[in-house]
């Protein structure tokens, strides 16, 4: 269900698989019960969390001072995330902004609106990966729910294996997982500036050999792109 990715006095960073939803449902122990279980009862403070599907970076505080510190850092757009997905679509454009209100849709689905009262701000970069699978470089500046998924369904490449915003139609054969991965983060916590990386541990094409070498290649250094004006 997660890696421990790194230990601090003042927090956790651990990588959380896909499939698991961060609380609990119904029966089904979450993401967070599961962790602090593991602790032996340390207790532990959400900060921030993933959608079921997504994999990736999460970070736990120690304290509740440091979680309230850090959820005014993300609330203020002050932790640097960066996400990876895949898609088999072709975008209607390579690189640049998607903007715009969001609004709740049928069956738990959100769609991207043309108004910009309150908009979920996403920028993306996108590279081909092999014929006909694009990887995406995602840097979201604001955290609504779905706010990636719905960004990539609006430019016509949504992400692979997603189960709500991805028509059913695979013509290789249904993907193994929903293919969004919370690849880096960086902060500042009281002075100090924390940089974290973990590439994602499970998929098909998310091990696939390209993919892997993308994603350690300079080409593909998050904080070095030239990231379009928001």
């Amino acid at each position: 269900m997660f890696r421990l990715i790194a230990t601090d006095p003042r927090f956790y960073v651990i990588d959380k698989a896909p499939g698991c939803s961060f609380h609990r449902q119904d029966q089904e122990a979450g993401l967070f019960e599961t962790f602090r279980d593991s602790l032996g009862g340390e207790p532990v403070w959400p900060v921030h969390r993933l959608d079921r599907v997504t994999s990736g970076l999460l970070l736990i505080a120690r304290s509740e001072a440091v979680a309230r510190e850090l959820g005014e850092a993300f609330a203020q757009g002050q932790v640097e995330k960066r996400y990876i997905a895949l898609s088999d679509r072709k975008p209607a454009k390579k690189q640049g902004l998607v903007k715009g209100d969001m609004e709740k849709g049928r069956g738990g689905a959100w769609r991207l609106l043309a108004t910009r009262q309150s908009p979920a701000v996403t920028q993306f970069f996108s590279f081909s990966l092999v014929p006909g699978i694009r990887l995406f470089v995602l840097r979201p500046h604001t955290g609504r729910t779905h706010q990636l998924r719905v960004a990539l369904k609006s430019l016509g490449a949504p992400i692979l294996g997603d189960p709500l915003y991805h028509p059913a139609d695979y013509p290789q054969g249904q993907p193994d997982r929903a293919y969004l991965h919370a690849w880096q983060l960086r902060f500042t916590l009281q002075g100090q500036r924390f940089h974290f990386k973990a590439a994602p541990q499970q998929g098909e094409w998310f091990v696939h050999p390209e993919c892997r070498r993308l994603l350690d290649s300079a080409e593909l250094d998050p904080y070095a792109l030239p990231w379009p004006a928001v």
